[in-house]
């Protein structure tokens, strides 16, 4: 292998810049390596042993990234914890995980010490304060024996019971050469190792994409620039500040800058940005156009998922096949199948398999979800989408989302993605609400623009907008206001939120 992964890079030159705190602190690859290094000692010492498993209720940090960098040096797995869950929420992750030690920040005392799941003290430990927890163990600075290539076991927001780990088996590997192969992730996006490059890291890092970009560019010797909440101009004032080169983003974000004023837009100096990479919902595409044509050719896009495979689309290939999220990457496979599991025509969506080469995964402790979510050696989690000519993969919606009205099929997405660029709309959602007449209707719900007031007048502004662009079958019947859309940090809209009250007393909400 050759001459990247962090824990090399760190020790040929410990004086780079490795990670960049909320607050601004700078912390240099030798100190983070110093601390990754006590930590494995100072755990060890405690008895921890290749395959163990150990959480981090962290928020984005040098904290967090030493938890990481621990583990997969010493062959644990690394479960990083929602910190939005409750204390019995985060209990289940740490008891199902089987995690032999847990490390909470001071920030999230309260829920943090409600999730303890019954470890002891001893086994319980505080960045800062925190009543009944232990510093983080500590040993010397000095790289451990023995090492060997850990791994992150991240849980999946589930969208019906618990979440559930996915867990792959580990490699046996050299924790360098581990990561090097990690770092083939963002080689596909034509990513240059070394100094000068920044990665900005926009959401949590308990979510997988965001673990996993930000983790390869730090192991490409990139220098991670962590943010604790987003917000649009400050992305563009980190941008200018780091030079940051690349970056991992959802289209929620490119529809709150493309909101920014035109001189706040114009004020920052972007000419560092090389791969702003998004994903994990479709981008309308209006939303995409306008993006490339203030960044230039630098907005990618992929479609993937915790459980592996996928597709990337470069700014030459969406340039040419509007829309598209791209085609698979050289290790991944597609297949698109209809109820039966038949492979369907191009130009018919149908539900998305995926293959990843040889990396299987399984749900830690659910055998039959694994099982169920299989075709063969591929995989779905439940999109729907279609193949055209060229094999270019095009997404239409969640299969949970789908909207069956009158016997007839209808995307959610294509809805709100018409929605979505008109300017007094800040944010949308649409789904089904029950309806004795065709089994469901049509509800969009909509947080108007800053300064916009929401009423009668603005819904059938918004429906008006829709005539010619969108069949009067796909229009919604009603749509509601609502102040803040409920979505997760990384962008992703929790809908079940918004559905769940509709369909109150009724025996199946779709």
């Amino acid at each position: 292998m050759g001459s990247l992964g962090f824990w090399r890079l760190a020790q040929a030159d410990p004086t780079w810049i490795a990670a960049v705190d909320p607050d601004g602190t700078e912390h240099t690859a030798g100190d983070l390596l110093a601390r990754a290094n006590r930590l494995v000692h100072g755990l060890r010492d405690l008895g921890l042993r290749p395959g163990d498993g150990i959480c981090g209720l962290v928020p984005n940090g040098s904290d967090g990234l030493v938890l990481y960098l621990a583990a997969l040096q010493a062959g644990w797995y690394y479960t990083p914890v929602n910190w939005h869950l409750t204390g019995p929420e985060i209990a289940y992750i740490v008891e199902d995980s089987e995690a032999k030690a847990y490390f909470v920040d001071e920030r999230f005392a309260v829920e943090g010490a409600r999730g303890r799941a019954g470890l002891g003290p001893e086994r319980c430990f505080a960045f800062g304060e925190i009543d009944g927890f232990s510093p983080p163990p500590t040993g010397s600075a000095e790289l451990p024996d023995d090492r060997t290539a850990g791994a992150t076991m991240h849980y999946t927001s589930g969208t019906t019971g618990r979440p559930k780990g996915v867990r792959r088996g580990l490699s046996g590997l050299d924790p360098d050469d581990m990561a090097e192969l990690m770092t083939s992730l963002l080689r596909l996006f034509g990513i240059t190792p070394g100094q000068p490059n920044a990665h900005l890291v926009t959401a949590p890092a308990y979510h997988t994409a965001v673990t996993q970009f930000g983790g390869s560019a730090l192991h490409m010797g990139h220098t991670l620039v962590l943010t604790d909440k987003w917000d649009a101009e400050e992305t563009l004032r980190l941008c200018e500040r780091y030079r940051v080169t690349n970056s991992h983003m959802v289209p929620t974000h490119f529809k709150r800058l493309l909101s920014l004023p035109e001189e706040v837009r114009g004020r920052y100096d972007l000419s560092s940005l090389r791969w702003m990479i998004h994903a994990a919902a479709p981008c309308p595409v209006p939303v995409k156009s306008a993006m490339l044509d203030w960044w230039g050719d630098v907005v990618y896009e992929y479609y993937a998922a915790t459980e592996g495979g996928g597709t990337l689309a470069t700014p030459e290939d969406w340039k040419k096949h509007p829309g598209t999220v791209g085609k698979a990457w050289p290790i991944s496979e597609l297949l698109i199948v209809d109820d039966a599991m038949e492979e369907v025509p191009r130009g018919t969506p149908g539900t998305i398999y995926m293959k990843m080469g040889a990396a299987a995964f399984e749900y830690k402790g659910d055998p039959e979800k694994t099982r169920a979510n299989r075709l063969r050696e591929f995989f779905t989690v439940g999109d729907i989408g279609y193949l055209d000519d060229d094999g270019f993969l095009f997404l239409c919606d969640r299969k949970a989302d789908l909207i069956i009205s009158g016997g007839a099929n209808i995307y959610p997405a294509e809805i709100e993605n018409e929605l979505l660029v008109h300017p007094k709309v800040a944010d949308v959602a649409v789904f089904g609400v029950p309806d004795d007449d065709w089994g469901e209707q049509i509800k969009a719900v909509v947080e108007p623009a800053e300064g916009v007031i929401p009423g009668p007048e603005l819904a059938a502004e918004l429906l008006d907008s829709l005539r010619g662009r969108l069949s009067t079958m796909k229009w919604p019947k009603t749509i509601d206001f609502i102040a803040e859309m409920p979505r997760e940090p990384n962008g992703k809209l929790l809908k079940r939120k918004l559905r769940a009250p509709y369909w109150e007393g009724r025996a199946s909400a779709i």
